[in-house]
């Protein structure tokens, strides 16, 4: 489940580049808070805290701009392209008991039955939970699963949460290993 960071933001006055340039060799992270209808807020968020908080899929962030306090879900990270720093995010204002629509990674759990192999055709899905209660991943028990498919509704999440995405999609392929047949020209070649 997802945990909540506490971070202590300022309000954001300077726009543009060079303003954010400025903000990030003074350590902060610019940022802007949006959603419920307000006008967007924006943001300097403390650099290290941040990326540390960040790290994490679907994080929450409980901050505090000027006395006032916004809980918010980290919707998109826009990072350095060559040092993968954190140059700016966008969040997305949640409420207490608000359901939100998040992306998750699928998780598989155990083996197949022996001699088969599980490809995943699925790498994510898109999950409706609690804001505090988001999912880490949406589970895949693959235990003595035989040569098939596995849709979506086999998926395991944990209780309140909800599969934005057709149960009969398929999620993961279970088949024997595709055995390569050797070429007959390179045997006349070690033949000659």
């Amino acid at each position: 489940m997802s945990e909540t960071q506490k971070l202590q933001a300022q309000t954001r006055d300077d726009f543009g580049k060079g303003a954010a340039r400025q903000a990030r060799r003074d350590g902060k992270i610019p940022a802007v808070i949006y959603g419920h209808g307000a006008e967007p807020v924006h943001v300097l968020l403390p650099g290290r805290e941040t990326t540390l908080a960040v790290r994490t899929a679907n994080a929450i962030l409980d901050l505090s701009v000027d006395g006032e306090d916004h809980l918010a879900l980290v919707k998109d990270i826009q990072r350095h392209p060559l040092r993968q720093t954190v140059d700016h995010l966008d969040l997305l204002t949640v409420k207490r008991g608000e359901k939100v629509q998040v992306e998750v990674s699928v998780h598989v759990e155990g083996e197949v039955f022996s001699g088969l192999q599980l490809t995943l055709d699925v790498l994510s899905v898109n999950v409706l939970a609690d804001a505090l209660n988001l999912p880490e991943a949406a589970v895949l028990k693959a235990e003595g699963l035989k040569e098939g498919h596995v849709v979506a509704s086999e998926l395991v999440l944990p209780a309140g949460a909800e599969l934005e995405l057709d149960a009969d999609t398929v999620i993961a392929t279970i088949a024997a290993p595709a055995v390569q047949a050797e070429e007959p020209a390179a045997e006349a070649v070690e033949a000659e």
